[in-house]
């Protein structure tokens, strides 16, 4: 294994981790759909991988960012990096609707996750990503 790859796979654990001890610190209902939303996303793009950014947000990228897990009193937020890009057939966009770019979904306490809407968004996204992904120049 290359060491730049070594890095990459330390980082990602370390990233993993550091989820981990976010969902253990919230130990209520944020911490469960937190849990929860990681599980679909994992189950929506095996290849995805956990980062760790802007001091304490948990990030889910493959060819770029997918979406962020950002926790609040009273809301989960994934927001989606190119989520304004995506079908939303469902409707599970419900927060950041006005921006060019990025859209967002709100999960309250009680609320139900349309999983398979919300693997449809990740894989969606994940296929915008490395669609759009630049090709390295030739020499």
């Amino acid at each position: 294994m290359a060491k730049d790859n070594a890095t990459e796979v330390e980082q990602a654990a370390s990233a993993s981790r550091l989820i981990d001890r976010r969902i253990e610190e919230l130990g209520d209902w944020r911490g469960k759909v937190l849990a929860r939303v990681r599980t679909l996303i994992g189950q929506a793009e095996p290849d995805i991988v956990e980062e760790w950014k802007w001091r304490g947000v948990p990030v889910w990228s493959h060819a770029g960012i997918i979406c962020t897990g950002e926790t609040y009193k009273s809301i989960v937020k994934l927001t989606f990096a190119k989520g304004a890009s995506l079908d939303d057939p469902t409707g599970l966009f419900n927060s950041s609707l006005e921006g060019n770019t990025r859209r967002a979904i709100d999960i309250r306490e009680n609320e139900e996750i349309d999983e398979e809407a919300l693997k449809a968004l990740i894989r969606a996204a994940a296929a915008l990503n490395a669609s759009t992904r630049k090709k390295p120049r030739k020499a």
